[in-house]
């Protein structure tokens, strides 16, 4: 198979990079997508760097074996544990990670909060950043890891949600301008975010940038289904705003097509691991074709919304 035609891998510590993957398909409406999101091991954001490097690798590894044409770190945990050792280790395909959009937030804001994991707000890759940033505004970073499991849980209205968002995020109440979503879990959440904020704050994640990063490799290799003309054509997305349900107790490896999240139409294959069992097997759905998944992941089938 020729690489135009290979899929985009796209991969989280679970269900977070699903927002990515929505402007990823908005940006690149022609391409097919292969998302793995690692529930088994999630969150990241708590494990040790060494952990996530290696969690990170051994996925990007197996999408690779299977034939791919671009990998995307739709997590910003795993972008800065993970991203050097994976350009080196994959150098003929564009490796894209993801980070805070601390950037245009302070931009346009005096008073900044970065809501991360607490790993991405230790690495040096984040620490970087916000020195580059602090001569325009006064930012604040501030560990949330316990939200990446609500959204996990696909818990984005719970009492439980609200009253940890009050104590997490209610000191700052009136005292921001901004909040940037320093994970890809969290815009999900955000409407509970903004409430225990208030709604005069601004909202950044930094899912469009890695998309248009994402474009401008592929358009610099001429690897774009179909040329670069078919980029970028399609309107705005609208996809919706829950995640797909919450993982089964009993887990399993399992591999499936989410019609909610196939994102206006376009085809994607969504890969999915869990803890437990291995006997689960996806639900098929219908499709134009589908390819072996990495050894270990159970076929995913090619879904049409």
């Amino acid at each position: 198979m020729e690489r135009t035609e290979l899929p985009i891998a796209v991969f989280d510590s679970g269900l977070g990079g699903i927002s990515v993957l929505r402007a990823l398909v908005q940006r690149l409406p022609g391409e097919d997508f292969l998302y793995f999101g690692d529930s088994a091991n999630a969150p990241y954001g708590v494990r040790p760097v060494a952990e996530v490097r290696r969690l990170t690798q051994d996925v990007i590894g197996r999408l690779y074996d299977r034939g791919i044409k671009a990998a995307v770190i739709a997590c910003n945990t795993a972008t800065s544990a993970a991203i050097g050792p994976l350009r080196a280790a994959f150098p003929d395909i564009p490796v894209i990670g993801i980070e805070p959009a601390l950037k245009p937030a302070v931009a346009h804001h005096r008073r900044v909060l970065v809501l991360a994991t607490p790993l991405t707000l230790r690495e040096e890759k984040f620490v970087a950043l916000m020195h580059q940033c602090a001569g325009c505004a006064e930012i604040v970073p501030l560990p949330c890891p316990e939200l990446v499991e609500f959204v996990e849980r696909g818990e984005l209205d719970s009492p439980a949600l609200t009253a940890y968002l009050a104590r997490q995020l209610g000191p700052y109440a009136g005292r921001v301008d901004a909040a940037v979503l320093g994970c890809t879990h969290f815009p999900f959440a955000r409407r509970a975010i903004r409430a225990a904020l208030g709604g005069n704050v601004t909202l950044y994640d930094g899912s469009d940038g890695t998309a248009r990063e994402t474009l401008r490799q592929l358009v610099r290799r001429g690897w774009v289904r179909g040329g670069s003309r078919h980029a970028g054509k399609q309107p705005p997305v609208r996809a919706a705003a829950q995640p797909p349900a919450a993982r089964p107790a009993s887990g399993g490896l399992t591999a499936y097509a989410d019609r909610t999240h196939s994102l206006s139409a376009h085809r994607f294959q969504y890969v999915r691991r869990h803890a437990g069992a291995r006997r689960d097997r996806p639900r098929p759905l219908a499709g134009r074709g589908d390819h072996a998944a990495p050894a270990g992941v159970s076929r995913a089938d090619r879904a049409h919304a």
